[in-house]
């Protein structure tokens, strides 16, 4: 019998405490302009003060009032009276969040010393790495750009934060980026241009959900919207973020919990002044827990025919909730600047909403670092070879595209991402142009380099290879990247992003001889399985990643599926000239559910998410495949009820041959 969960984590997390972990390659990127836009950003300001509004009503137009509070700058007569370009975020994390992060931030002195401490405080090299990971991102401006950032305001901006229906002090119903959400914000915007203290040129800040509602209020084209920075977010929050592959995110009851738990936070100063909010009252009385039931349904529902309304609408593609969560980037045509990462939950996105925006260079920027979703930016500190804050950023991209100064940000990048394995590059395509899909068979031959359920090879040519090979549900997944990006980062400190070997004790891993020259992966990924099953589902999760020569396996890029959404939509997918798959669009549907034939081969197409690697001589390419993925991923209930949590089988066969499909440049040699 294999040992414990707890036992393997000890066999190998010893020895990675006793040598610690890898430190990164030296950045090499430094952009032309940036001491300029950071001197700009951290000397002094046009306005001393910052003059609040707090609690303003907005109404829509069915009569909801939002409420938003107003950041203006003032000096010692007051809030400054001459219209400025004004900066909107809507989140539903509540103003009141932000205005707490905003005023921690703006303490003098303290906020700057606070800062600067984590900008510099890094323990690469020990044990200690991941922990500095999550606290060098305070220094990379995030707090600035997702919240309200003061410095901005004093330079001549007015930024608004305003509750999302529903979420807040807002009235209404939350329904997480719905239509009716989706309308509300090109009315937030016509608004806020209206008022006496705007120039009527307005832009967009904010992360995560309020990164999403910048991209889906620019798809609809207000007139006064001039440029966007969603920062950490995406244009389909299903296959990026919610359910990826058909599996939901393990966060998604907690998440949906949080958010509602801060809308149910009263106004405790209209309740002082004897002016509570009856409609909200009324509204959060009548939906204290919004989209509650449908998270719950997912892990309740016992079988498909079972499925209630509320969990159909939301698997169903054509539903108009569904239709409201598929973006469509193509109708942007304002300025946008995309920051993320590799290992976002929306990494899978961010290079996408790039890509399909029609605007040429420069007029919309992707920054892709090596980041999880609450890290962002703990690589963005303005150091040496590194790319300016984000803060610093973002102030540059207004100033640029509402005030109309010359200030070289259109010239910068315009693609600037971290290569894993290298470091920060610029680029004019992604992906690398020079970067080619390749076949890399899996061979049943030892790699002699993992300890795994089966240590396989990846052959640059078919081989004769005949094999079942069977891997089960395992627990070892909660010390992978895949965890650590399921929790949004959260684990990040644990270190179990850096090096997948405890992971792997679950996992069929194949790797290749060690590249001899430099080698460049770029772009999406497609595995290309034989799989047989015991039952009629399975849960297929996969790694790419980067063995160094010490052993150690660093996930460049991950995806997952269930075998029986395996039907893709062609149109909607990408093939090598030889007619492989090279990036899969699966359709992700009940209607498109195709239940797998137990004992009968299946070929399962799998996408990994796009990423930017080099492999540095001695280092190999491995592919991992697990049966499970806690705690990023949970079938919904039906679906893992169909898996019965029985072993999978992959299958070796010269005929039909199981492959990862590659782009790659360079000299390997092999």
């Amino acid at each position: 019998m294999r040992n414990s969960v707890i036992s393997r984590c000890v066999d190998l997390l010893v020895p990675l405490l006793v040598s610690g972990f890898l430190a990164a390659p030296p950045a090499t990127a430094t952009p032309e302009g940036e001491p300029d836009w950071t001197a700009e950003h951290d000397g002094p300001q046009r306005y001393p003060s910052i003059h609040i509004d707090w609690d303003i009503p907005i109404t829509m137009s069915d009569g909801t009032v939002l409420k938003a509070n107003v950041y203006r700058p003032a000096d010692a007569n007051g809030p400054i009276t001459t219209p400025l370009p004004t900066i909107v975020n809507v989140t539903p994390y509540t103003k009141l969040v932000t205005m707490i992060g905003q005023t921690a931030a703006s303490i003098p002195i303290l906020s700057d010393a606070v800062i600067n401490f984590f900008r510099d405080f890094q323990l690469d090299g020990t044990p200690l790495e991941g922990l500095t990971d999550a606290t060098r991102f305070l220094g990379g401006g995030f707090a600035r750009t997702a919240l309200v950032d003061p410095v901005l305001v004093r330079s001549g901006y007015t930024q608004i934060v305003v509750d999302t229906r529903g979420t807040g002090f807002s009235q209404g119903f939350w329904e997480p980026w719905g239509p009716t959400e989706q309308r509300d914000t090109p009315e937030i915007i016509a608004w806020a241009a209206a008022q006496p203290w705007s120039d009527g040129n307005i832009g967009m800040s904010g992360a995560s959900y309020s990164g999403v509602n910048q991209l889906e209020a620019a798809e609809k084209r207000p007139p006064a919207l001039k440029a966007i920075v969603p920062v950490i977010s995406g244009s389909d929050v299903v296959r990026n973020a919610i359910a990826p592959g058909g599996a939901a995110i393990g966060l998604l009851l907690p998440y949906v919990i949080q958010v509602n738990l801060l809308k149910l936070t009263p106004d405790m100063v209209s309740i002082a002044l004897g002016r509570l909010d009856s409609k909200w009252l009324a509204d959060r009385l009548a939906s204290p827990m919004s989209f509650l039931d449908v998270v719950l349904q997912t892990l309740t529902t016992t079988s498909f025919d079972a499925i209630p309304p509320q969990l159909a609408e939301v698997l169903n593609p054509d539903s108009p909730l569904r239709k409201a969560w598929e973006g469509h980037p193509e109708r942007i045509t304002v300025p946008t600047m995309v920051i993320g990462g590799w290992h976002d939950n929306f990494a899978d996105g961010e290079p996408r909403v790039y890509r399909d925006i029609p605007l040429p260079p420069g007029q919309k920027q992707l920054i892709m670092g090596n980041s999880y979703h609450i890290t962002v930016g703990f690589d963005m500190r303005g150091k040496p070879g590194e790319p300016p804050r984000m803060d610093v950023l973002q102030r540059a991209w207004f100033d640029k595209w509402l005030k109309g100064i010359d200030n070289g940000i259109d010239r910068y990048g315009p693609i600037t991402m971290w290569q894993q394995g290298g470091g920060w590059t610029t680029a004019d395509q992604f992906p690398r142009p020079e970067a080619t899909h390749r076949r890399m068979y899996f061979s049943a031959t030892a790699s002699g380099t993992a300890t795994s359920v089966f240590d396989g090879s990846l052959t640059t040519e078919p081989n004769q290879d005949s094999a079942s090979l069977a891997v089960a549900p395992g627990l070892a997944t909660f010390c992978s990247a895949d965890a650590e990006q399921g929790t949004v980062g959260m684990l990040v400190f644990t270190g179990c992003g850096k090096d997948a070997r405890i992971a792997e004790r679950d996992a069929l891993t194949f790797t290749s001889a060690p590249v001899t020259g430099p080698t460049t992966l770029s772009g999406p990924i497609d595995i290309h399985l034989n799989t047989v099953l015991d039952a009629t589902d399975g849960y297929w999760a996969v790694t790419v990643n980067d063995v160094a020569p010490d052993g150690r396996s660093a996930t460049l890029s991950t995806g997952q599926l269930l075998a029986s959404l395996r039907a893709i939509d062609e149109s909607r997918s990408a093939r090598s000239e030889n007619g492989d798959l090279t990036d899969p669009y699966p359709i992700l549907s009940l209607d498109s559910r195709q239940p797998v034939t137990p004992g009968e081969p299946t070929t399962v197409d799998i996408g990994i998410a796009p990423t930017d690697a080099i492999l540095q001589p001695g280092h190999r390419l491995r592919v991992d495949i697990f049966a499970s993925n806690l705690p990023k991923g949970v079938p919904i209930r039906p679906f893992l009820d169909a898996t019965e949590l029985k072993p999978q089988h992959l299958q070796l066969d010269p005929a039909a041959p199981s492959y990862v499909n590659v782009p790659l440049a360079g000299d390997p040699g092999w």
